[in-house]
């Protein structure tokens, strides 16, 4: 070992007399791809002027100008430079040029929905014509090329262009020229800046090294990303993996600053307000990471939304600097029971101070009795006009388990509240719809969808709701709450599949949402049919699980009634909300939408059946979402998240980053930061949510509440 190092120092320090074929790079000292070659002990030499490299170069070797100053400054070479280039017949990689005889370059440019597309069949069988590099945050310049390797442009699909470039404006990435290889950008910032897919970026290099250096067999790069899954595909998990990953999963909340202390929570009244008019400043949520200087917030000034998708050129994220009730309430959840498991006290004190900002000080929940929209939580403190069950419902199912673990009767009140409010806006077919305008609920009344017999075959809005009104009718015995459900759930199945509204165009999305409510509703009523209405969704996610790694694939369907579709053009790419895949096959899981919910799902099957099937797929579900959890010390507001997408073939974050709002690379405190911790937990304590809430007392106060809520001349 310590020969080899004496050998690398030697072959780095060679200072000139260079024999011919050596590698030379001209860059700074920690450029990424000088030191990954470095480090795999490939022999070659660094300068840091272009003048000195190029008087010791002869022919045969192969220099590298690697873009220093990116993006700020391009690279300049001298007309002494590529004179001298062309007089030793050396072959030459420049990125980044400010200057390069024969063009004309316009100025930087910055890339914001664009990839990298290939567009010659060059680089080998892993990087065919028209598949997709993500390289982050590109900045470019501009210039006109005949024919180039690599471009620029603004494409839908997963690892493809599939509908081509044609019709898009696309910019050279990549092109030769004589004896030189441009790049437009900085390809060698690949470890920093994160480029995707790490196949791509070695296909790419690989062929870069043979051009310029034919003679010579350079490795295919290899290096350790800076963000990366925790355990490989195969390698065995500890003992305690599922504890670790709660904690990670847990602790991530306060190393991303996402539970607001008190600067935090001033930072955030900056960020959201003027503070001489009070008015909103109108900002798209997006913005710098709160503090996070110990202590860490306790949970009194409420938990934010997560971290948004774009990745800089430097591999950095920013936050999505909202607080949200459904965030906030299920979070508790996830708090409280690694609490129970670990007795973490700061755990237990955002579990309880979160509920209480939730219901009784941030002002998002309506407790006007005078008003139609009281019981009902608004999305956000900054949004008071869009009441989404869905986002209520998730507060609930947080707000039922927390209060069962701290073993406290403090939010029994507003937990009926919560119910009730949206069931008396549950029309009397048991479908609410996905979200009302609150205007437009205090100027109809309740009574308005009380009374109004709508259907919304969206298992994504429905199915969660459902759930809730199972579970306070175990606890009261009200039965317009089982009528409804039952009535919902029958017309859903039978609306199955082509008049489903489909939360998008993958099908794990609306899957998932039925275990819960199916499952619950076999507590209640254990009947064949209702088994048998379990095993139908739970089948259809065992058909997309993946033998060799647990994976629940992004299944891509075509039905006619789709709230979001997969782009159908270049154009749609990054203007709606979106799914993962592009094409059925496409080897991609979602932690947002599907794994986190069918995790919770599989774990209530089980645990309301003793079903060994669905034991088997929770159990390996688990284990992919364990061995997924990223792992970072570069970016430890990061470490110990779950991105929203997950290539399982590839065992890399990657999916079309097509979704306007909910990316590949985001994470999202409440759906994914709070699901996959408290299914793990509840995995790891042997129980379930309905297990664990069975001696709840919501019932001391739902007569009250409900005369309050729902006379009784409405209640039959």
């Amino acid at each position: 070992m310590v020969m080899c190092l004496l050998l690398s120092m030697i072959v780095f320090a060679l200072p000139a007399n260079l024999p011919a074929g050596d590698l030379v790079f001209v860059c700074d000292e920690n450029n990424d791809l000088f030191q990954v070659v470095k480090n795999m002990e490939v022999p070659c030499v660094r300068f840091d002027k272009a003048e000195d490299a190029v008087t010791e170069l002869k022919t045969g070797d192969a220099v590298l100008f690697l873009a220093n100053g990116y993006p700020a400054t391009t690279t300049t070479l001298s007309a002494q430079v590529f004179e001298q280039l062309s007089q030793k017949q050396v072959k030459a990689y420049l990125e980044f040029p400010g200057v390069l005889p024969g063009f004309e370059f316009k100025p930087v440019r910055r890339a914001f929905r664009e990839r990298v597309v290939v567009v010659e069949d060059i680089f080998g069988e892993k990087l065919k014509p028209m598949n997709v590099l993500a390289i982050h945050d590109c900045h470019f310049v501009e210039t006109e090329v005949e024919h180039p390797l690599m471009v620029l442009a603004g494409v839908a699909g997963y690892d493809t262009a599939v509908y081509g470039i044609d019709d898009v404006s696309s910019y050279p990435i990549l092109f030769t020229h004589q004896n030189l290889i441009v790049s437009t950008t900085k390809l060698s910032q690949f470890v920093t800046g994160r480029y995707a897919t790490q196949e791509s970026i070695q296909a790419v290099w690989q062929y870069l090294f043979q051009q310029l250096l034919p003679d010579r067999a350079i490795p295919v790069l290899a290096w350790e990303p800076l963000v990366g899954p925790t355990y490989t595909k195969d390698e065995p998990l500890p003992e305690n993996a599922r504890l670790l990953a709660i904690q990670r999963g847990i602790d991530w909340h306060g190393r991303a600053g996402m539970v607001l202390n008190e600067k935090g929570w001033e930072e955030y009244q900056k960020f959201w307000f003027d503070p001489a008019t009070g008015s909103s400043l109108g900002h798209d949520g997006v913005g710098e990471w709160p503090d996070t200087t110990p202590p860490y917030g306790d949970g009194r000034f409420g938990i934010l939304e997560g971290a948004y998708s774009r990745i800089d050129y430097l591999g950095n994220q920013q936050a999505k600097k909202w607080l949200r009730s459904d965030s906030n309430g299920e979070s508790s959840l996830a708090f409280a029971l690694r609490w129970k498991l670990d007795g973490n006290a700061w755990s237990r004190d955002v579990a309880e101070n979160v509920l209480n900002w939730l219901y009784f000080t941030s002002g998002m929940f309506s407790t006007d009795l005078d008003k139609a929209n009281c019981g009902l939580l608004f999305w956000s403190p900054d949004n008071r006009q869009a009441l989404y069950q869905d986002n209520d419902v998730k507060a609930i199912m947080g707000t039922i388990g927390t209060s069962a673990v701290l073993e406290t009767d403090q939010w029994d009140e507003v937990l009926v509240r919560n119910i009730l409010g949206n069931f008396r806006t549950t029309g009397p077919l048991g479908f609410r719809g996905w979200r009302l305008e609150n205007p437009e609920v205090l100027a109809k009344g309740w009574r308005f969808y009380w009374e109004n017999p709508r259907t919304n075959f969206s298992p994504h809005y429905e199915a969660w709701m459902w759930s809730a009104y199972l579970w306070l009718y175990d606890k009261t015995g009200y039965e317009p709450f089982l009528e409804k459900v039952k009535n919902g759930i029958q017309m859903m199945n039978e609306a199955y599949p082509e008049r489903w509204f489909w939360a998008t165009a993958c099908s794990p999305i609306d899957y998932a949402r039925m275990l819960l409510v199916c499952s619950w509703l076999v507590r209640v009523e254990d009947t064949p049919e209702h088994r048998q209405w379990l095993k139908f969704y739970a089948d259809k996610l065992a058909e997309l699980q993946d033998e060799e790694t647990g994976a629940i694939r992004e299944e891509v369907i075509h039905y006619p009634h789709l709230q979001f579709r997969i782009p159908q053009s270049n154009a749609e790419y990054g203007h709606s909300e979106s799914g993962l895949a592009a094409k059925d096959g496409d080897p991609v899981t979602d932690q947002l939408y599907s794994t986190n919910f069918a995790l919770f799902g599989l774990n209530e099957a089980y645990a309301a059946t003793g079903d060994p099937q669905y034991r088997q797929m929770r159990d390996r579900l688990a284990d992919f979402l364990i061995r997924v959890q990223v792992k970072s010390k570069a970016h430890p507001e990061l470490d110990g998240g779950w991105f929203r997408a997950f290539d399982y073939e590839k065992w890399e974050y990657w999916g079309a980053n097509a979704d306007a709002g909910w990316g590949a690379w985001s994470i999202e405190t409440g759906w994914t930061q709070a699901w996959i911790p408290t299914s793990l937990a509840l995995c790891e304590l042997e129980t379930s949510l309905w297990d664990l809430s069975r001696d709840s007392q919501v019932n001391k106060h739902f007569q009250r509440i409900l005369s309050e809520m729902i006379p009784e001349e409405d209640s039959k």
